[in-house]
């Protein structure tokens, strides 16, 4: 049984940079950020938005100092902090028609009977910046990603402003920010993100994407989950170097019964692979198929047992080293987001927890990858928020970097333009309590 929770918001830190960049408020990208915010809160969703303090913070932080000299940390963190709510309010009257009343400065209790789709927050106490209270927003309130926008494009490798040859960090984990970042607060620091904010969500494995909040087609594209320009700040680093034996022996991730290097684990997985390939045959009686993520290829041994033309495709060549002889020749590995094969050339495709497992700005591309070379029916389960009874018996796999409510595969699902979504899906699997998504593609009429 899946129990519904519901929808978190999307946490979104609004550098005080942008709001009034040079002392002065910048209407213009006030008017656009309204106008992109509104069109999202059409469309079902929520947010909270942090406002930062900006130049105007150090403006009244030097005027302090300039008047009678040394001032104590605490009282130029409070000079700050009240920028910060200013600025909040100024956020709170442009929504004011859709906006929770309040503005959060106390962030020790949370909204009681938030009904609203957007709630604004802004400065709490000295010794942090908003970016620590942003991440408390999505500590509490479950948010699966923070965005924070600011002057910058991303995190660098050096200060763009000193070295013109400095590279935009794509992705990079917390360990290797807390290097860049160190672990001390000072006021005014000119970070790319709060060294005490840096502490906290690298605690509750938490994502951050750092992107320049003047191109708001950008930030559109990272709320809907296409390709954008940014820094990604997570738990670990998603790649085939991740998905080493290490994992496939369930210890950076998972659970022991996703051990393969165990009698036990690999009757497990025999047990539960042998049962979803007997269900796939029974309901759908494909040809051909292909396992996207197969790993070791277990589900692939099993399909070929009920006479099932199976292939797999798998990120990792450890997951190809570790299948049985036998069904080696039947892996290939790549890339999702790239499956070689052709068009059309499987019945059925289907995957297994892989789609939380991705980028982001990747799932889309996946997707439609399965569903090119499909003839038939796509089939993904999918780990969610929702599913409280699979957190309980599973342990926290922090690899799953995209782990969204089911509201949110469903959005994207019923997007696609050439399949069609089957509700009523097959009962193929009743040892897992994943999401399910069936899809028939639709035939193209001449």
């Amino acid at each position: 049984m899946i129990f519904k929770r519901k929808e978190p918001p999307i946490i979104i830190s609004v550098g005080g940079s942008l709001i009034v960049p040079n002392g002065g408020v910048d209407t213009e990208f006030l008017s656009k950020f309204n106008k992109l915010i509104r069109s999202q809160v059409i469309k079902g969703r929520r947010f909270m938005l942090v406002a930062g303090g900006g130049r105007i913070a150090r403006h009244y932080r030097d005027a302090g100092k300039t008047v009678i000299g040394n001032i104590s940390d605490e009282d130029l963190d409070w000079l700050a902090i009240h920028t910060t709510r200013l600025n909040g309010h100024l956020l709170r009257t442009i929504f004011q028609d859709i906006a929770n009343p309040r503005i959060i400065i106390n962030y020790e209790k949370k909204i009681a009977n938030w009904k609203e789709p957007i709630a604004i927050g802004a400065g709490w106490k000295p010794g942090w910046s908003t970016d620590y209270d942003a991440v408390i927003l999505a500590r509490d309130y479950k948010a699966s990603v923070v965005i924070n926008l600011s002057n910058i494009d991303g995190i660098y490798d050096s200060d763009p402003n000193i070295n013109k040859e400095a590279k935009l960090i794509k992705k990079i984990t917390w360990n290797e920010l807390e290097k860049l970042v160190g672990k001390k607060w000072s006021p005014g620091l000119n970070m790319p993100f709060d060294p005490i904010a840096t502490q906290l969500a690298k605690k509750i494995q938490a994502t951050v994407i750092v992107a320049s909040g003047s191109d708001l087609q950008n930030l559109e594209n990272i709320i809907e989950g296409e390709a954008f320009k940014g820094t990604v700040i997570m738990p670990f680093k998603i790649d085939s170097s991740y998905y080493d034996r290490d994992y496939y022996a369930g210890l950076k991730g998972g659970h022991r019964l996703n051990r393969v290097d165990s009698l036990f684990g690999i009757f497990i997985q025999n047990i539960v692979s042998c049962v979803r390939a007997f269900f796939t045959k029974i309901w759908f009686n494909p040809k051909n198929c292909l396992d996207v993520g197969c790993g070791p290829g277990f589900y692939i041994k099993w399909l070929r047992f009920f006479g099932i033309d199976a292939y797999g495709l798998d990120l990792s060549p450890t997951a190809k080293e570790l299948a049985d002889p036998k069904v080696k020749e039947f892996i290939k590995v790549g890339d999702v987001t790239e499956i070689p094969f052709k068009d059309n050339q499987f019945e059925y495709v289907m995957s297994v927890n892989l789609l939380q497992r991705l980028d982001h700005a990747k799932i889309k591309k996946a997707i439609s990858e399965t569903i090119r070379v499909s003839s038939k029916y796509i089939h993904h389960k999918v780990h969610t928020r929702d599913n409280i009874l699979y957190d309980f018996l599973h342990k926290q796999d922090f690899s799953e970097i995209s782990l969204f409510y089911k509201s949110f595969w469903e959005k994207i699902f019923s997007s696609l333009l050439n399949v069609k979504v089957i509700k009523k899906t097959p009962f193929l699997n009743f040892l897992s309590f994943e999401t399910r998504f069936l899809l028939k593609k639709k035939q193209n009429k001449k």
